[in-house]
């Protein structure tokens, strides 16, 4: 195997709870790339028109935000944690089965706020759960993670297809002049962006002819096995409420006695009795927040939060505005792609951030989260400058987009591992990190579309190349800061009383 056998070990201990959260952040991905696809036909069902429909987008985003924020909340412990894992993994199911009910734009609106606060406790949830259970070996594990993300966002549209409406999904008069542009209205839609596409003339009133429910159905269907995972999870730690007995690890006592070095007998009863400890910096933003946390923090340990926050806010703001804005780019002056022929660059986009996401799961083992994250950020700005510097070659757009995908497709997981490290996985990172990414990914679309409305479609990848610089410069003033944040002496890190609760040490699953 390309893993040692310590790392192999550990994973096979956990391997219950480490299929659960990739299966939750599966649920994650199915319901962040199906809206996109299905607006048109859910424009029709709730017969609204274009810029109301496309609130649907800001609610949801707003609310996964809000939800990354708050799901620290849940993190106090195990049983909260899992239990919070099941009522959101629960809702996205609920909230698939739901869509073809709602027949008004603002009941919509509603449940797709439901949808993004289920994702952004998954978000959080699900990455505190795993860098706590791994801690220095998290890297490989949150790759994976991501991954199954990807799989989820690339899975849903492709159930969708069989199930959008080829011409207008309202008959009324007036349908035909809009039914030729009904593919390329659905590849323009964005987060409330919906720009000039008031030329189009969509009716509002008439029969409504979609068929898309039954893609929703599929989806709950499909996404229904998970809240049951989570289900099985909470059963085998004694955590249902009406089963509420004494817990017991996962690690057998064969495992115990091969794991377990010699003298770690007293840290074991330790961590029994302290359970939380290792959970202790691992909050919600707002309690991150608190003064009681900066007593005695160095200067460096805010600017480590910050500039790593930073840097996703920009990268992950690349992923937002780049899959939005790409076809728009495309089919305008001067390459005047064809419509279809473009509509095939987000999914490219996302299959190679996909596939980057599969190939970082064994290079990260070998490589430090540090050098992939430079990889990253370097390998983006170079593609920026290409894309550039041949902005009239439209095969090039192609290769560049595929490009993108890939160097973006590990910067999360690698950028979390990292500052993870930095902090020895006692400070706020992983909630300020996927704080910092949600709003990066919100706000710059926003933003680049705002650009693009007033500048022009080749302003699209000036400000791409304006991104990536940014996320360069704060990844090196994160690694300056790196080098200044004070490293623990080996005598106080052996008394320290917080060791004792580290999974690490202990090989147990901590409650």
């Amino acid at each position: 195997m390309w893993w040692d056998q310590r790392v192999s070990a550990r994973f096979r201990r956990n391997l219950q709870p480490t299929l659960t959260y990739w299966s939750v952040f599966f649920s994650f991905g199915l319901c962040i790339a199906f809206l996109g696809p299905t607006l048109l036909d859910l424009r029709c069902q709730t017969q609204s028109s274009l810029s109301q429909i496309t609130w649907v987008f800001f609610s949801q985003q707003f609310c996964l935000l809000l939800g990354s924020c708050l799901g620290g909340v849940f993190k106090r412990t195990l049983a909260q944690s899992l239990l919070a894992l099941f009522a959101s993994s629960l809702a996205i199911s609920l909230v698939f089965a739901i869509i073809p009910l709602c027949h008004n734009v603002v009941v919509l609106a509603v449940v797709m706020a439901v949808a993004g606060l289920a994702m952004g406790c998954i978000d959080t949830i699900s990455n505190m759960q795993l860098v706590k259970i791994y801690q220095k070996d998290s890297a490989i594990f949150l790759q994976a993670l991501h991954f199954f993300v990807g799989f989820g966002a690339l899975l849903s549209p492709l159930i969708a297809d069989p199930f959008l409406s080829d011409t207008n999904c309202i008959l009324s008069n007036g349908t035909a002049n809009a039914s030729s542009n009904l593919p390329h209205i659905r590849k323009s839609l964005l987060p409330h962006q919906p720009g000039n596409l008031s030329r189009y003339d969509l009716p509002m009133k008439g029969m409504v002819v979609t068929r898309v429910s039954y893609a929703f159905w599929i989806m709950a269907l499909i996404n229904l096995p998970v809240p049951i995972a989570v289900f099985f999870l909470l059963y085998k730690e004694r955590m249902v409420p009406c089963f509420n007995g004494s817990s017991h690890p996962l690690l057998s006592a064969d495992e115990l006695a091969l794991e377990t070095r010699p003298g770690d007998k007293d840290e074991l009863s330790t961590s029994a009795q302290r359970p939380h400890t290792a959970a202790a910096g691992h909050e919600d933003l707002f309690s991150c927040c608190q003064s009681k946390n900066f007593r005695g923090a160095s200067f460096t340990y805010f600017a480590v939060h910050i500039t790593g926050a930073l840097v996703l806010f920009m990268t992950d703001g690349i992923v937002g505005e780049y899959s939005g804005f790409v076809y728009s780019y495309a089919v305008e002056e001067p390459l005047a792609v064809v419509h279809k022929v473009a509509g095939y660059l987000p999914s490219l986009f996302w299959g190679f951030i996909t596939l980057g996401r599969l190939i970082s799961i064994p290079v990260s083992y070998r490589m430090k989260p540090a050098t992939m994250v430079f990889i990253n950020v370097v390998g983006v700005l170079i593609t920026f400058l290409l894309l550039l510097i041949f902005s009239s070659s439209v095969v090039f757009l192609f290769v560049g987009t595929a490009s993108l995908g890939l160097f973006l497709s590990s910067t999360f997981p690698s950028m979390l591992a990292y500052t993870e490290d930095i902090l020895q996985y006692k400070g706020c990172a992983t909630t300020v990190l996927v704080t910092g990414a949600g709003i990066g990914e919100m706000v710059l679309q926003l933003l680049v579309g705002s650009i693009i409305h007033d500048r022009g479609s080749y302003s699209f990848l000036v400000c791409g190349m304006i991104f990536g610089c940014l996320a360069f410069t704060f990844y090196a003033l994160l690694v300056f800061f790196h080098r200044m944040y004070p490293k623990p002496s080996p005598e106080l890190d052996e008394a320290s009383p917080e060791k004792a609760a580290e999974p690490e040490d202990t090989g147990q699953y901590q409650r």
